[in-house]
This record gives structure tokens, sequence and C-alpha cells, in this order.
């Protein structure tokens, strides 16, 4: 009675059809934001007639102080302007790694989930601690979406300063000597900002799966089970 019993019937039902999207869609959160890796770089003006590119490369999980731009090379020759390199700025690999953490761990929950509906309906429905246990979870798994989702929206658009035309500010050379620098933007961040959509649509997608959780639940009661005398008129 309590052995594998692989129906395929919950996966045309919303309990298993959500869960096979949310199993999808943490694929995408943490593959769009744990495999990037991008650049940024600035146009340096030693003379009017030359002019000097100095690149730094950043990756996930974003630890920008750790990414040195320049020293320029001497054989340039622009009188030793810029001869130590320059970090950018901000350290944002704790909420990196939270949202790519998290995702991953929703991945594999979605996983254990989804074999518990397929293989062993018959105990999930038979018993009444697994419906409420899957809905707390289920719940808990939502707001945890919103919080890191939120962290991590944050911690994009501040990559995005740190890494944009503000980034001349920070550059001693250019600060000292305004206009000798230019911001050389190509950077291309399209999968980071696909994966705070899909975070933001794990919000959803979970919230909206705890109603279908709920109702295995014995705190659902349906409107069927409401009394008939309720509403069959009275005898004369």
């Amino acid at each position: 009675m309590s052995g594998f019993r692989l129906d395929l019937g919950p996966a045309k039902e919303p309990l298993g059809f959500i869960k096979v999207l949310e199993w999808i869609f943490s694929i995408f959160a943490f593959a769009t934001c744990g495999g990037y890796s991008g650049k940024t770089s600035v146009i340096f003006n030693c003379h009017p007639d030359k002019n000097a590119t100095v690149t730094g490369d950043f990756v996930y999980p974003f630890r920008l102080n750790k990414v040195s731009l320049g020293p320029l090379d001497p054989a340039l020759k622009c009188n030793n302007t810029w001869n130590s390199p320059a970090y950018l700025v901000g350290d944002f690999s704790s909420s990196a790694q939270f949202f790519v953490a998290y995702a991953v761990l929703v991945f594999l929950y979605c996983i254990a989930a989804i074999i518990l509906y397929l293989g062993y309906m018959h105990l999930y429905r038979g018993a009444g601690k697994l419906p409420m246990i899957d809905f707390i979870i289920t719940v808990v798994v939502s707001f945890l979406w919103l919080v890191c989702t939120s962290a991590w929206a944050k911690a994009l658009v501040d990559i995005k300063m740190s890494t944009g035309p503000k980034l001349i500010n920070e550059i001693e050379p250019c600060v000292k000597q305004p206009g000798i620098c230019q911001f050389n933007d190509i950077r291309h961040m399209g999968s980071l900002n696909v994966s705070v959509v899909v975070g933001f649509f794990n919000v959803i997608l979970w919230a909206g799966n705890a109603w279908f959780v709920y109702k295995e639940t014995h705190l659902h009661k349906p409107s069927s089970s409401a009394s008939p005398n309720a509403t069959s008129p009275s005898s004369p």
C-alpha cells in the first residue's frame, strides 16, 4: 500500500502542473544569474590623436572591488598618467549567491515534490499531515522568493551604477583631469534582467500554487460539504 505507484494523472492537475512550471523557472533563475560574465571599459584620451582603452571583466558572484582597470600600457607613452590599477566599487556577492543558492534549493525541492505527486499521491491524499506540510513549505518558499529576488534586484541596480558612466568618478586619473576619460559602455546585462523578472514570476507562481495545495489540506471546506438542509425549502 505504501509502495511507489506511477500515476501521471496529477501532472494534468493544477497541483502537479504548476509544480513542473516551478521546477522549470527555478532553472531559469539560477542559470541566468550564475552563468553571467560581462565587462566594462573606459577610453583614456592620452593626446588629441591617441586614445587608450582599459577594460575590467566581472563575473558572478560580482565581487567588483576585486576587478581592476588598468594600468595603461607604458608603450602608449601617456606620461605615466595612469601608472597604477583602479578598482571597481562594491561587493554584491551576498545577494547574488543568496539568489542562486535559493533557486538551486527550490529546484531540488520541486524534484522531490514531483516524485511525491506522481508516485505517492495515494499516501499524500491518504494522510492528513503531508498536504499541510506541503502547504506550509509552499507559503514559506513564495515569501523567500520575494525576499531573495528583491535583494538581488537592488544589487543589480548597484552593479549597473558601479559599472556604468559613474565609474569615471571613481578613477583617480579621471578625477584629476576632468574630460580626459570617456566611458565606453560595452556591458550586456540582458540575462541579469531576465533573472530578476523570473524571480518575481516565481513569487506569483508559488503564491498562486499555495491555493491548490491548500485545497488538499483538512483546512479546506468545499462548498459541497454544506448541509443540504440549509438550502432545501421547509416543509409546510
